[in-house]
């Protein structure tokens, strides 16, 4: 059996992980912090252009 780690931290996932997509790829994180936090990457990562 392979081991899952949350994508934000690295800590190993429980049997419910949470999914989080982020730039167009589904990844699992361990807790609803670790998903805000790849939330706000996703969208900083995104970036806005002002021209």
């Amino acid at each position: 059996m392979t081991e899952n780690t949350c994508a934000a931290c690295d800590c190993q996932l429980d049997a419910n992980p949470i999914r989080v997509k982020v730039g167009g790829k589904t990844v699992e994180v361990c807790c609803e912090e670790c998903a805000q936090a790849l939330n706000e990457a996703g969208a900083s990562a995104a970036g806005t252009r002002e021209d």
